[in-house]
């Protein structure tokens, strides 16, 4: 159906438009400005947002714009959205990182003080409503042409059995032919290991005990203390550490493979935090076993964490070093070792399976880890699955567990190339886990366009709300889609939206409010022209979309009123509503826990519906992987579509 304006505003529109046109001056921006008249008559009208929704940019006070980075709804209802040093090496190195809480009721806004910087970190929803926030920047990248001293990884070595040692940053290391190098950070080394071992002669006499010590070691970041290729080797060698005499020099000693000139990437941190929404500030708990920059946190069947991925503390891609976070001990474990590239897209599926849909974003190799399939955590068996086409554009693309999550069905859309590729991808594909023992990817419709950094969020209504994205690497050339669709699993078709009116690329979110509308922050593009000349600012503008299902009759819209806000062991909760018999189905929604377009914590979930007098009964899923404890958001929907707004309950 296409809108137009009245016969009287046309009038004055093309009138005041032929003056300009017939004078001969400034033909090209009197009909831009007459196109952006009409455009904006357009969208206001009311026909309009009911079949297309409409767009809203949020009021921000200048003290609380920020780059957003990540973004995680807590059960408070408020936004948390970290920054850290916001990919400003400035901020990074002044020690200014920021965290804002954003309150979408009143649209107020709370800085938070940051201890960390979060840039680039991992992020989890626990069982209490905490947020797990691990990883993110010890040091930024330096580029090839910019590295004017030797760097890379020392492995210190520990040789005494007990006591650990601790080096501050600034400790030197000198090489067998008297270059120095100094550390960039404090490191620990734990203190050796000692074994003993018992041995008996022919006659069975047990033998006196030998014992053996192993050496213990932790990694640091070092770099030469002069400029120039001269500090530069390739060759292995043993480091003698400044400053230490006697039995501490022989104990303790630095090894390195090779200390280059090289391109030097970010480096990870161990740092480990919850943040408390009642508190509404970060509380520190044990830090991870390794340094991670760019990880995925997944919440499991359980309530615990499993930590994937990531560049570690000399900023080198981790070969598949995983762990586990336990929310009642506050304590990391060894979980399976296996390689993924950074941020990859795992979802918990039945039977406490992790399934890897290739998407992923930033680091690692364009021939390993990229195909998709399903990840046994009890056996660490990895099946790959196929039908996967354009496997060689799964970086930057956007995933998700379709709805409900009892059918298991897992979308991927658009995607692009490996690192700063120019290719882009509109190809969608969607696998069903629950079909026979080789699930396989089948096609699904075509974006309009080849897009990289899409969001896509999960909508009360079962429909895939996606929007914005870029044609080529972080928005070059001007390349920003301001598009926006939703996705129909039961027709498997796109369906048009409003058009947002700020561009998304790299550092982008979007995610579900309690009240049914979608919020989309960041975007960092490299570039803030066509041609490329100048450099890119980060977008600090939030925008709000209101959903076609919000236009409708409002005196019609589903209600819920007073219940649970904890779930009963029966796993059944009862509310209060005037119009039962409105209200057709029922869903458990998780909130979002977002970056970089990875959100692997959304979710919807089916719920039994029981109508009763002047009420409504819903009954959970008892199956954990389904339905990992924690808070969710409780949505009930008419026939159409409409939902109430959330209210939120707790699983245990």
């Amino acid at each position: 159906m296409a809108y137009r304006p009245t016969k009287k505003f046309k009038k004055t529109l093309l009138g005041g438009g032929a003056v300009v046109v017939l004078a001969g001056l400034n033909a090209p921006a009197a009909l831009t400005f007459a196109e952006e008249k009409y455009h904006a008559y357009k969208i206001a009208q009311p026909g309009y947002k009911a079949q297309y929704g409409s767009w809203s940019t949020v009021d921000i006070p200048e003290e609380y714009r920020t780059n957003a980075i990540h973004a995680a709804l807590l059960n408070s209802g408020k936004v948390l959205i970290i920054a850290g040093s916001g990919n400003e090496e400035k901020k990074f190195d002044e020690g200014t990182f920021e965290t804002v809480l954003w309150d979408p009721k009143d649209n107020s806004f709370k800085l938070v003080p940051t201890p960390e910087d979060f840039f680039c970190a991992g992020h989890a929803q626990l069982p209490d409503g905490r947020l797990l926030v691990a990883g993110g920047t010890a040091r930024y990248e330096v580029l090839g042409d910019k590295v004017m001293r030797a760097g890379g990884g020392m492995r210190v070595k520990n040789e005494n059995p007990d006591k650990p040692i601790t080096f501050k940053k600034g400790t030197r290391f000198r090489s067998p032919s008297g270059v120095v190098y100094v550390s960039k950070f404090d490191v620990t080394v734990p203190k050796a290991k000692r074994e003993f071992k018992i041995s008996y002669a022919k006659s069975g006499r047990m033998l006196p005990w030998k014992t053996t010590v192993k050496a213990a070691e932790a990694r640091v970041f070092v770099e030469a203390v002069e400029d120039g290729p001269k500090a530069v080797t390739k060759q292995s060698a043993q480091y003698e550490i400044e400053g230490l005499k006697g039995e501490d020099a022989d104990n303790a000693y630095g090894l390195a493979e090779a200390i280059t000139m090289d391109k030097q990437d970010f480096q990870g941190i161990r740092a480990a935090y919850e943040f408390d929404p009642k508190a509404e500030r970060y509380i520190p708990v044990d830090p991870m076993k390794e340094a991670r920059w760019y990880p995925t946190l997944v919440t499991l069947q359980d309530g615990k964490v499993l930590a994937v991925s990531g560049l570690d503390d000399v900023g080198a891609i981790l070969a598949g070093d995983n762990e586990y976070y336990d929310p009642k001990t506050k304590k990391w474990s060894k979980a399976p070792f296996r390689y993924f590239p950074t941020y990859p897209a795992l979802f918990l599926t039945k039977g406490g399976k992790l399934f890897y849909s290739g998407a992923n974003a930033g680091y690692g190799p364009a021939g390993k880890g990229r195909e998709p399939g399903i990840w046994d955590l009890k056996k660490n068996t990895f099946k790959k699955v196929g039908g996967l086409t354009d496997l060689d554009q799964t970086e930057t693309a956007a995933s998700l567990v379709l709805p409900p999550a009892q059918d298991q069905r897992v979308m991927i859309l658009g995607g692009g190339g490996v690192g700063e590729s120019d290719k882009a991808t509109g190809r969608t594909a969607i696998i069903d886990l629950d079909e026979g023992d080789s699930p396989v990817f089948e096609r699904g419709p075509q974006l309009p366009q080849g897009t990289r950094y899409l969001n896509s969020v999960i909508m009360p209504d079962d429909t895939i709300f996606t929007s914005g994205g870029s044609t080529d690497y972080r928005g070059r050339g001007a390349s920003n889609i301001l598009k926006a669709q939703f996705y129909d699993p039961k027709t498997n078709a796109f369906k048009e939206a409003a058009e947002p009116t700020v561009g998304r690329n790299y550092h982008s979110e979007a995610l579900l409010l309690p009240d049914g509308r979608v919020v989309t922050f960041g975007s960092d593009s490299l570039f803030g022209d066509k041609d490329n000349t100048k450099l890119g600012k980060f977008e600090q503008r939030m925008e709000i979309y209101t959903p076609p299902y919000l236009f409708r009759d409002k005196s019609m819209r589903p209600a819920l009123g007073a219940g649970p806000r904890e779930l009963a062991a029966s796993g059944r909760a009862t509310y209060k509503t005037a119009h039962p018999e409105r209200i057709a189905r029922a869903r458990l929604m998780r909130p979002s826990a977002v970056t970089h377009t990875t959100d692997v914590e959304q979710r919807s979930i089916e719920l039994g519906l029981k109508k009763g007098k002047g009420e409504v009964t819903v009954e959970v899923p008892g199956d954990k992987s389904l339905v990992p404890p924690g808070w969710y958001m409780l949505f009930v929907t008419d026939g159409e579509g409409t939902p109430s707004e959330a209210k939120w309950i707790h699983v245990r």
